[in-house]
């Protein structure tokens, strides 16, 4: 394959033009893959980890909260610094750190050496994942090539979900828990050494353009406190003492940053990148739309696990569809629907979906059929997802230039991840809480169970309702959303890019 270079400025990335840029696209997009499949992947193994390690019911939290923590706390300065020092830098660190620790997770052979790793792993994890958004829009700045570029990476950050359900399924009953984290590192070895070769060296704009230490140290002990607030909400209690005076002083740190940053004459986080109604509209409608569909993908394992009797892999299959969906929408219509309509239509229309579908799950029964009951629901589901993820992605780096667009990734990276924690936690506390009312009252233990997750699929009913009336008040069309497109058919994404 014969590679074309070309001299840009050292704060762009000189990646090739033509196919090894599509090649490039889906090395980074591997990256992305083994960091989401590690988030829901490790959830199937939970209970083969308690058994084998002797963790708590309370300390088992740490395996997955220990990765959280890190993995939000840290993508906001994982964003930035890879403008500031160059993004392949930080991908390329950040892979490297992901994929030793998922080595160091796999030989764990205690409850502290295993939760200190994940912690290791979730700070790789941020690294990786911050800048590969960053680096997907400053490699295709055509506004066709990107919605593509955006399809393919909004499918593996969503469609990875579901398909680490199925994974960790398949791996923890034929063979066993710690190869759910040995196969991260063939994987990981072989994006690195792909992305050393096709990705091009961008130098940043160098630290002395934000190299606030004092603001770092902030925005991320603010963000993990955060986080850290987030997941032990469930066990603590939402009024409680722990919950309320460690949130005060999350915000709190939170609020110090913002201050900083608005007085430094070289901030970390410039400001003026919330001035865009479409960007932080967009980053908002993400938080509430991830809260209510990761919340869905927690709250639904556990009705097919506790009330439908379904095993891990049967688990799996049950999403599969999701991810199907997901995609067969990123990958083949969503870049058309897009240049065609617009961003902001896409997603409205794809949130309605998502809405619909929740709403069915509020009613499925407590002796359900699949095929009746609950495909139905992953179908809407899918491709609602399919539909306003690929456009949310697109308004949240609408503004990006090549000197933030690590910053604008970072920041919706976090903005997902904050969704999501506040999600779960938020809706695991009230199923739980319906729940042990219901069994109180006499109700049996499936009828309970059944009510309480049909509270948490309500809730993120009224989450995503709440993302429309933003898309609907806050989002406005644009003009660069609407390109004169020719109608003539265009290839399918999909072989394009493999062709």
């Amino acid at each position: 394959m014969t590679q074309e270079t070309t001299t840009l400025p050292d704060n762009v990335p000189s990646t090739s033009t033509g196919d090894s840029r599509w090649l490039a696209l889906f090395v980074l997009c591997a990256g992305m893959l083994m960091i989401i499949l590690d988030q829901t992947i490790v959830n199937v193994a939970l209970p083969y980890i308690q058994r084998d390690l002797g963790f708590s019911q309370s300390n088992l939290a740490w395996v997955v909260n220990a990765y959280l923590v890190a993995f939000g706390g840290l993508l906001l300065l994982a964003g930035r610094l890879g403008d500031l020092i160059g993004r392949k830098r930080v991908f390329m660190v950040g892979l490297v750190v992901f994929t030793a620790a998922s080595l160091w997770c796999g030989v764990s052979g205690s409850q502290e050496m295993l939760i200190a790793a994940r912690f290791v792993q979730g700070a790789g994890g941020a690294m990786a994942s911050a800048v590969i958004l960053g680096m997907v829009v400053t490699m295709f700045p055509e506004p066709r090539e990107r919605a593509k570029a955006i399809g393919v990476y909004t499918f593996v950050a969503s469609g990875g979900a579901s398909i680490g359900l199925l994974a960790g399924g398949i791996l923890t009953q034929a063979l066993n828990w710690h190869w759910i984290f040995y196969v991260n590192v063939p994987i990981g070895i072989a994006a690195a050494l792909l992305a050393g070769r096709l990705l091009g060296t961008d130098h940043g704009i160098g630290l002395r353009e934000g190299a606030d230490a004092a603001g770092a140290v902030l925005v991320t002990a603010a963000l993990m406190l955060g986080v850290y607030t987030i997941v032990k909400s469930a066990d603590y209690g939402w009024g409680s003492a722990h919950t309320l005076g460690l949130g005060t002083v999350a915000i709190a740190l939170l609020v110090a940053f913002v201050v900083r940053q608005a007085r430094a004459a070289k901030p970390l986080l410039p400001l003026g990148i919330f001035r865009s109604r479409n960007v932080s509209g967009a980053n908002l409608i993400q938080m509430l739309t991830v809260a209510g569909g990761l919340g869905m993908f927690f709250s639904g394992a556990l009705y097919m696990q506790l009330v439908l009797g379904y095993n891990a892999l049967q688990i799996g299959l049950a999403f599969l569809p999701v991810a199907v969906a997901i995609g067969t929408l990123s990958l083949g219509f969503s870049a058309r629907l897009i240049t065609r309509f617009g961003a902001r239509p896409v997603l409205l229309v794809g949130l309605t979906l998502v809405l619909a579908g929740l709403s069915l799950f509020t009613r499925a029964p407590v002796d359900a059929g699949y095929v009746v009951d609950l495909l139905p629901t992953m179908l809407l589901l899918g491709i609602g997802f399919g539909a306003a993820f690929p456009s949310l992605m697109t308004l949240v780096m609408s503004d990006a230039t090549d000197s933030d667009a690590g910053l604008a990734s970072g920041l919706a990276n976090t903005t997902m991840q904050v969704g999501g924690a506040l999600g779960l936690a938020t809706l695991a506390a009230l199923a739980t809480s319906r729940t042990d009312r219901l069994i109180a009252e006499g109700v049996s233990t499936a009828w309970a169970l059944t009510g309480g997750y049909h509270l948490a699929f309500g809730l993120g009913v009224a989450f995503v309702a709440a993302a429309i009336v933003l898309g609907v008040t806050v989002l406005r069309p644009r003009a660069e959303e609407h390109p004169q497109v020719e109608r003539a058919e265009q290839p399918e994404v999909a072989s394009e890019y493999l062709g």
